[in-house]
Order: structure tokens, then sequence, then C-alpha cells
């Protein structure tokens, strides 16, 4: 590539022998068939290499795709291109009269991206945001197109694929009709003798902030939708100030707090969709396990927290409802993540998440696929219960490996 291409973060500088960005399906097709290596960018919120195809490869954006957006509000659903993002999507459904049930953090990032590496956003009875797809669309290595929905045989591997199996060109999302939220922000929840289940299940999305320089954490964000009742939340004080999830860092990006009612897309992200997002410069790590060890894990992070605290600027607590998808984090399991946000500065961080992973061993975490993990490939794969079932899924659709990047076959075993 004549250009230098990094990922958001700018921790990942691609070795792509060539960067397309076709403007349409039949460009797209013809560059997959003659290609012999391909991976997909998305908006490059990845923390490591799952889209680098490698020095002979070809790395693909369909950001310049025409942004598909089709809502149909008969049957509740949305077909949205690959290019799209969550914040363009969210304002076209909501104009609608309608919603998507979850949103992650960051409206800023693609939707094809975010489902293919398991994303999520919060709440007790919310699944990962994979969980409103009922159908993808693809172009495969040989550059012929493919649907899969809801109901076949392989959908349980086809949304949450890690790019592995073809270039996601649209997805069609379950709808449900708009709804308003509103966030209530509490400090200083103790760890000692937490009832983390009742904690969690307060409001429909619950957060919580610690940066672990104390036990226990330092914010509570709660998100309530105005069609559910208003928990009382004993545990924490209220917050007297508007606050960013890392602490000194100024309130001003992030979405209305304080009880202000306000549209669904304005509320269960963290940051706002106009600014830019999250603190800027920062590595991520986050694992995924069972709820039922939440308590455990975070006391067993407590127990290193002098480690973690120097090199972090915050970690966030949410629970995420089990889903279907073979290679989700969350499948087949109500799901506690505990996401870390690191600062930019990879050898000093690498060390502290193995120190992490080992004190998180025994509670069968695994990692978000987009985020910075030292998980070795043979232990990631004995965590997913359907990995030989996607292996099969790959073969048949991708026989040479066209999609098999050296992240994936790592996760394969390939």
């Amino acid at each position: 590539m004549t250009d230098t291409v990094t990922n958001w973060a700018g921790n990942i500088t691609y070795t792509a022998k060539e960067l397309h960005r076709p403007y349409s399906l039949d460009r797209l097709a013809a560059l997959v068939a003659a290609s012999t290596k391909v991976r997909v960018l998305g908006s490059g919120h990845s923390f490591n290499e799952i889209a680098e195809p490698g020095a002979e490869g070809t790395l693909l954006s369909v950001a310049g795709f025409p942004p598909v957006i089709d809502v149909d509000s008969a049957a509740r659903t949305v077909r949205v291109g690959g290019g799209v993002r969550y914040a363009e999507l969210a304002r076209m459904v909501d104009a609608h009269g309608l919603a998507l049930p979850n949103m992650a953090s960051l409206p800023h990032i693609s939707v094809a991206g975010s489902v293919a590496t398991g994303t999520h956003g919060s709440g007790v009875g919310n699944g990962p945001l994979a969980s409103a797809v009922r159908e993808v669309e693809l172009v495969l290595a040989d550059g012929s197109t493919l649907t899969i929905g809801r109901g076949e045989e392989r959908f349980g591997g086809a949304v949450t694929s890690l790019g592995a199996l073809g270039v996601v060109t649209a997805l069609t999302l379950d709808l449900e009709p708009s709804y308003d939220v509103e966030q209530h922000l509490f400090t200083e929840l103790p760890l000692a003798e937490l009832d983390f289940e009742t904690v969690m299940a307060a409001a429909y999305s619950v957060s919580l902030f610690t940066d672990w320089r104390a036990p226990g954490f330092r914010q509570v964000w709660l998100k309530r939708r105005v069609d559910q009742p208003l928990a009382d939340f004993p545990w924490a004080a209220p917050a007297t100030e508007k606050l960013h999830p890392v602490p000194g860092m100024p309130a001003v990006n992030c979405t209305e707090q304080f009880g202000v009612a306000g549209p669904w897309h304005q509320r269960l992200p963290h940051f706002r969709a106009e600014f830019t997002p999250s603190s800027g410069a920062e590595l991520q790590s986050e694992y995924l396990l069972p709820r039922e060890h939440a308590v455990a894990a975070l006391h067993a992070v407590d127990g290193i927290r002098e480690t973690v605290a120097g090199v972090l600027q915050t970690c966030e607590v949410r629970t995420v409802a089990a889903d279907e998808q073979w290679l989700s984090p969350a499948y087949g399991r109500d799901t506690v993540a505990l996401h870390f946000t690191w600062i930019e500065d990879t050898a000093a961080v690498l060390p502290v998440v193995r120190r992490l992973e080992e004190a998180l061993d025994g509670f069968a975490a695994r990692p978000h696929w987009g985020k910075v993990f030292t998980t070795p490939g043979a232990a990631l794969r004995e965590r997913y219960p359907r990995l030989d079932d996607f292996r099969g899924l790959a073969r048949d659709l991708d026989p040479s490996g066209k999609f098999a990047n050296v992240f994936v076959r790592d996760v394969l075993g390939d």
C-alpha cells in the first residue's frame, strides 16, 4: 500500500499489499475473486490484528458502499449496508418511530464489524448486538453471493464470524417501537458484600466503573427505559456533577445525565455521536465470563489492583444475556463483561494483560475478539463448544482459506 493505514488506536499498522474501497457490489465481488488473501476493515475499532491480511493480502473497506438503510416499518426490520455505523443507523430507525433493543457504548462503530466480533451493549436481559440480526448477506471467496437467515442450521456461525466466511455486504436487523431512556449516575459503590445480581438488574442497562486504585466502584451508570419502573438504588450516593467514565476527563462528550429523558440512541451509548469517542489515546481489553462468577472474578481483579491500576484509565463492568452465535463470547451463558481501557503503551500494558488473564484463570473467560489479549489459541478453543461446527462452516464456504489470516487460523487451530 502506498498509504499508511492503521486502526483507530494507532497501535496496529496494516501490512497488506493493497487497500481497496470498492463502490459497488460487482466491483467488490471481482476484487474478492481475484485476490488470494482478503480481510475486511470496518471502522478500525479493533485493537489487535484481526483485520490484518498479511503482506501479500488485500485489505478491503466497504465504507465507500452506498449507505443503505432500508426500514420496513410494518415488519419492524431494517436492512443495513456493511459500511454503515450505528450512529447513522440509529437516527434513521428512530425517524421511523422504531428502535434497536441495544447499542454499544460507542455509536461510532460499524454495524457489520461490531456483530462479527461479538460486540455488545449492557443489560441482564439484553443479548449482544448480533442478537438483533435476522439475516446476513455475504460475498464469498469466489465472488458469489449468499444470504443466510435465522432458522437455518448454519445461522449460528454466520454473524459473529470474525470475518472468516466472506465479506458482509448487508445485514437485516429486528427492531421494536421507539422508547426513551434516562441516565442516573451514582458514586462510590462498595465491592464488599456487593449484591451483584440486584445491582445489575436495577435498570435496563447498568455499567460499573472503577480505576482499581481502591476497592469498589467510582461510578454507577443506570440507563432506565421510561416505560419501566425506576428502582431504588440505596447502595451508592447520587452523583452531584456530570461524569466521564475516565476519571478527570470532561463530560462534555458524554450523553445526557441527571435523569433527563431522551431517545434511546442518545442515551444507551455513553458518548455522543457528534463528538470524538472515548478518551482518545488508549488500548482496550475485555473478558466475558459466566455471570455466576462475577463477584469472585471482581475480587480476583481487586487482588492485583495495584498492578492493574498502574496502566489503567478505567474499567467497566457490564452484563450480557446469553446468545446462540457459536463464536460469541456470550454463547450459551449469561455473562459478565470486564472491560479495561489502558494507557497507550503496548510494552507496559501486555505484561499486565498477562497477569490479569492469570487472575481470571479458572473462570472460563473469553476475550473480546477485537481487543488486546494474550490467551493462547488452544485455550480459546476449549471455551467454545461449537468451534468444530464453525470450523466446518468456514471450510464449506471458504475452502481455500482466503479469509483465514493468522488470527483466524490460530483461533480455529488450522
